[in-house]
């Protein structure tokens, strides 16, 4: 269900890691206590540091301070002197996540109906407390160091100040500024004021052993809680309110024999939030928040226990609820108890993983995992051959398009693909209130809407199976024709594409394909004719050196013609008439000579060349080899059926290098270009009175009107969109995790 987003190949394991909610930056430490800040977009390590022993670069910063200060002889041992000892814990802390902290708490605890009013009151953003710096904070034995990312400047707290693992208080008295909660190996927790760098408050009596784990959370009565797990497999609950002077357990209960691993807050809807916590043994539990009750406790990996555990909602996997991961090659998800219940692998790593980087010897293994906070398609993971970001594989999901619907009609249909099966799903709703007119209430932070009646829309559906057989079972996209009388499904792996007329599921045309768009107003589209290429040979291991040689000149021979039948492929557009019979209007479109990668369907006709920009190998290996997102068409919008066949890079192009110009627009009726060359689109979507067209990038979408002459309207900086669908001039735009 995933695929590689990104990949930092390192030399030792990474057994500690965290992603910031805002930026792109991933945290992490090794097993030799280097700390590493990466930018996962950009593919640049930000700051590097060896917090294991003394960093010396930060030792002469510190002296040089000091002396343009004006101190001429340090007095006593600075604490960046101080060895750092091995790495606890690595994490960010600025407004952000301080902010995204608080209302993934608030968040929580309002969706249980008996939460108290000023819970599910409007989200008020908390006073700036950072001011304006990012800490990188990095929990060591001796020390924890706090260092600012903007001015490079740091701040050491020795071990007798505090210990090993941290936490940030959502709420602190306003002289103290933030404050973060050591967890120590004395079984004491210690809390720092991040303004006076002093010792605020201690909460003892908790823990017999060292504490593993801290969290903070609210409770559906709104008081804020902070919660520890120890090596003595006790839980306990602290109030973490700041105007509290009971510095004493609230609650204490067994959790796990042989210590508690982690803790982590799970977010249920129409519920009072959940703990999941994972323990030395080897079993997984869920808490209820209210009375402490453990709910469920399984053994996710039998034989293994999990080390890194993450509560996880997904939109398009709404059956798996928790991501856990053991010392193997997999991210194990498991599923919600009103399915299943099963954990079932998510991914397979070492699929992702570049093979050079794969050492025939070495099996690769996880040792931590987080999922990001804010944009759950994203799931990174330390392992002992590097760092690997991946993120949801759209491909993973059965191809769609929907059938448009009759004017006044409640019935919705949508056709889709399961394996070798075509299928039909019709499906009705049924509310009092009018859909079609939407809602004029104003969406609160829990994403319900305000002066909404609790009742439920209520779906009734049927599926209908749909005797036609469906050729390939091998990755398919789907699009409808602009009148809803034919379906095209194009296998781009194959090549091959079949048109299907809707009334009766009889196949009008097919034929070898990789990419097909439709015209926004007639039944006509346009594919991208392919001669099947030759298959490449497999070169074998060992064997004789003639044999080998031999192999690779047919590979070399069978490459060489796949290039040229690539090349050789032509844009050509038929046109389906009343009587079901499919005829080609244009042979061939546009006299350029490069080979076509990308069409896109709508009121114009827009076709993708690939240009020759040369990347050299040492690009080719950073850069990952990630597909731009596959769409399938959107019923009548006219959205294209588009999946791009170049060389893998393009969704991963640097933002500082400026896009190629090669992608042209034709008209459907002339074949003429319309207009100069255009950098290419990851998609485009035109509305159905043909009046707008949304044109999609990398980092924002371009809209332009197009009567009664082209005109730029603007672009909105939504990065990373999957499609868009128009309606009554209105754009709907997905994204990985939003619509």
């Amino acid at each position: 269900m995933l695929r590689l987003r990104a990949f930092r190949p390192t030399n030792d394991k990474i057994v500690k890691i965290q992603l910031h909610p805002t930026h792109p930056w991933l945290v992490t430490s090794d097993a030799s206590d280097h700390v590493s800040v990466w930018n996962w977009e950009h593919r640049q390590v930000i700051y590097e540091l060896k917090a294991g022993g003394v960093d010396e670069r930060r030792l002469v910063g510190v002296k040089l301070e000091k002396l343009a200060e004006g101190e001429s002889e340090p007095k006593g041992k600075p604490t960046e002197a101080i060895r750092g000892g091995s790495v606890k814990q690595v994490t960010f802390y600025d407004d952000d996540v301080r902010f995204w902290q608080l209302w993934r708490n608030r968040s929580a605890a309002a969706e249980a109906p008996s939460s108290v009013n000023h819970v599910t009151a409007p989200f008020s953003s908390p006073a700036a407390s950072s001011k304006g710096r990012h800490f990188l904070v990095i929990c060591c034995e001796n020390k924890a160091i706090f260092l600012d990312l903007v001015t490079m400047r740091g701040r050491d707290v020795p071990k007798q100040d505090l210990d090993n693992n941290m936490e940030f208080l959502s709420r602190s008295t306003a002289g103290d500024g933030p404050l973060v909660a050591f967890g120590g190996s004395d079984g004491v927790i210690r809390v720092l004021s991040m303004i006076t760098w002093k010792l605020v408050r201690r909460y003892t009596g908790g823990h017999k052993g060292s504490i593993s784990s801290l969290m903070t959370f609210m409770a559906s009565s709104g008081e804020a809680l902070l919660v520890s797990g120890g090596s003595d497999g006790l839980l306990v609950l602290w109030s973490a309110e700041h105007g509290q002077d009971s510095l004493v357990p609230k609650l204490s209960l067994k959790a796990h024999d042989g210590g508690v691993l982690g803790v982590e807050l799970s977010r249920v809807i129409g519920g009072a939030p959940q703990l999941i916590t994972i323990g030395a043994d080897k079993t997984l539990a869920i808490w209820d928040t209210i009375s402490f009750k453990e709910l469920r406790r399984i053994k996710p990996v039998p034989k293994l226990a999990c080390h890194s555990v993450a509560s996880w909602c997904h939109p398009r996997a709404p059956n798996l609820d928790i991501l856990t991961c053991v010392k193997d090659s997999h991210i194990w998800a498991i599923e919600h108890p009103t399915y299943s219940a099963l954990t079932r692998p998510l991914c397979e790593l070492s699929s992702l993983v570049p093979p050079q980087f794969l050492a025939s010897n070495k099996k690769l293994t996880v040792y931590s995992m987080v999922a990001h906070p804010l944009q759950p398609h994203l799931v990174a993971t330390g392992t002992n051959i590097g760092v690997i970001v991946s993120e949801f594989d759209s491909r993973s999901l059965p191809p769609v398009a929907p059938l448009p619907t009759l004017p006044g009609s409640r019935e919705h249909s949508a056709v889709y693909v399961v394996e070798r099966e075509l299928k039909l799903l019709s499906f009705q709703l049924s509310n009092t209130v009018n859909p079609s007119l939407g809602s004029n209430g104003s969406l609160t932070e829990t994403g319900r809407i305000r002066g909404d009646s609790s009742e439920q829309l209520q779906v009734k559906q049927i599926k209908k199976h749909i005797s036609t057989p469906v050729p390939h079972d091998s990755y398919s996209v789907l699009s409808m024709s602009s009148s809803g009388k034919y379906l095209a499904v194009v296998w781009p792996d194959i090549p091959y594409f079949s048109i299907y007329k809707v009334s009766d599921w009889s196949i009008v045309d097919s034929g070898s394909a990789r990419l097909l768009a439709w015209d926004t107003c007639r039944d006509k589209f346009a594919l991208l004719e392919s001669a099947v290429a030759p298959r490449i040979p497999i070169i074998p291991k060992g064997g004789s050196s003639r044999k080998a040689k031999e192999a690779a000149a047919a590979a070399a021979q069978a490459a060489a013609a796949a290039a040229s039948a690539a090349s050789a492929a032509t844009v050509q557009v038929r046109i389906l008439l009343d009587d079901g019979t499919s005829n080609v209007l244009m042979r061939s479109i546009g006299g350029r000579n490069e080979p076509v990668i990308g069409l896109h369907g709508g009121a114009l006709l827009g076709v993708a060349y690939r240009t020759s920009r040369r990347i050299s190998p040492v690009a080719a290996t950073a850069i990952s080899t990630i597909q731009s997102m596959p769409l399938s068409g959107f019923g009548g919008s006219g959205l294209s059926s588009f999946t791009t066949i170049d060389d893998g890079y393009s969704s991963q192009k640097s933002l500082a290098e400026p896009a190629p110009q090669n992608f042209q627009l034709y008209s459907w009726e002339t074949f003429q270009p319309v207009g100069g060359l255009l950098p290419q689109p990851e998609w485009t979507s035109w509305d159905q009175t043909v009046e707008y067209c949304a044109f999609a990038y990398q980092q924002y979408i371009v809209i332009s009107s197009l009567r009664p002459q082209y005109r730029y309207l603007g672009d909105v900086a939504i990065p990373h969109a999957t499609g868009a669908v128009w309606h009554r001039r209105q754009l709907f735009v997905a994204t990985p995790t939003t619509i």
